[in-house]
Order: C-alpha cells, then sequence, then structure tokens
C-alpha cells in the first residue's frame, strides 16, 4: 500500500481515482467505487477498492459541505467539488454508511494492513471521521 497519512486520500489509490472526476458531471464514477465494495460481499475486500471507495466517500462529506483536511493531494478532488453543483442523494449517502462498515469490517485487506502498523488507531478514527461527516 502506497500510503503516506492516514486520512482517505493519503494514499496512492485514492489519489488516482480522484483524477477520474476530472471526466465526470455527476456521481457515476462515486456510486460505481462504493458499488464495487459493496458487490464482494462477504468476500475477501482488496485494499485498492477499499481506498478507492473511501475517496469516493470524501467527495460526498465535501459535496455536503462537510470539508475534510485540505492538502496538496486533495486539491484535484476540491476544485471539482467547488465546480460542482452536484447533491448526493440519500441513497448514496446511506451507501456510503455501509461501504464504511464494510471496510472496517473483517476480511478487509484495508484493515488488515493498518492493523499491522502504529498508526491503526488514528486510521480508524480517520475513517469514523469521515463517516462522521457522511449526513443521511
Amino acid at each position: 500500500m502506497g500510503a503516506w497519512a492516514i486520512d482517505a486520500l493519503g494514499n496512492d489509490d485514492a489519489c488516482d481515482w480522484v483524477y477520474g472526476l476530472d471526466d465526470c458531471t455527476d456521481l457515476s464514477l462515486v456510486e460505481d467505487a462504493l458499488n464495487k465494495v459493496l458487490a464482494e460481499g462477504d468476500e475477501y475486500l482488496e485494499s485498492p477498492d477499499a481506498c478507492e471507495a473511501l475517496a469516493a466517500i470524501e467527495v460526498i462529506a465535501r459535496l455536503q459541505g462537510n470539508w475534510g483536511e485540505k492538502n496538496s493531494y486533495s486539491e484535484s478532488m476540491d476544485a471539482w467539488v467547488e465546480k460542482t453543483e452536484l447533491v448526493p442523494s440519500k441513497e448514496l449517502t446511506e451507501k456510503a454508511h455501509r461501504v464504511i462498515a464494510r471496510i472496517l469490517a473483517d476480511d478487509s485487506e484495508l484493515k488488515e494492513l493498518w492493523q499491522e502498523s502504529e498508526e491503526f488507531d488514528e486510521w480508524t478514527s480517520s475513517v469514523k471521521n469521515l463517516a462522521g461527516r457522511v449526513h443521511v
């Protein structure tokens, strides 16, 4: 995992995913990332899919006006969010909460990778903070 920070955008997979927003005029990319995680069901959830989904959830939170930390690697997302007038649906926000629960559950590679680090508690708090910024 190419991670340098505990927040949703602090890794290579999330930042690569964010560049796809430049070609979007709707929330299909966001919904696709969430659907990919939920489609796994009880199967093992791969880290890249979880990272992309957390980035997608960060988009939802920011579209709702609940901005996380702005930094150099969030600039592209921030610019996209600021120029769009999209409003996430209740269905999408509910889905975001199910995805977060799935990422924090067993059989999640991303969770396992963070459990092996000294920053697991901080990462978990960051994910829970993100969940708290997404309002249904």
